[in-house]
């Protein structure tokens, strides 16, 4: 059974950092992503990651402030967030997709979703 099992989510002072982490079950997977969804808002994407890490994405919002990285030995991807600003709050979501897509922005080009977890910042 696959499972995507997020941590790492919380309250933090804008400036602050905060590192998320999505633990995979199941099976390994081609690509894997973290997408975003602030209250009345759709669904965003925020960052994408290849299997081997070699390409990455972000969105232009995030880009210099968040890090994708994944460890396929743990089958783990995690998000490092810096410089946090309020409008980053948010349910933070980990996506993985079985194979490469184009569309790494979308989130119907990912397979399976993680339960989310809540980032708060603070101004």
């Amino acid at each position: 059974q696959v499972q995507l099992v997020e941590s790492g989510g919380g309250l933090v002072q804008a400036g602050g950092s905060l590192r998320l982490s999505c633990a995979a079950s199941g099976r390994t997977f081609s690509t894997m992503g973290w997408f975003r969804q602030a209250l009345g808002k759709a669904r965003e994407f925020v960052a994408f990651i290849n299997y081997n890490g070699g390409t990455t994405y972000y969105a232009e919002s995030v880009k210099g402030r968040f890090t994708i990285s994944r460890d396929n030995a743990k089958n783990t991807v995690y998000l490092q967030m810096n410089s946090l600003k309020p409008e980053d709050t948010a349910v933070y979501y980990c996506s993985a997709g079985k194979r490469p897509t184009s569309g790494y922005y979308l989130p119907e080009a990912y397979d399976y979703w993680g339960q989310g977890t809540q980032v708060t910042v603070s101004s």
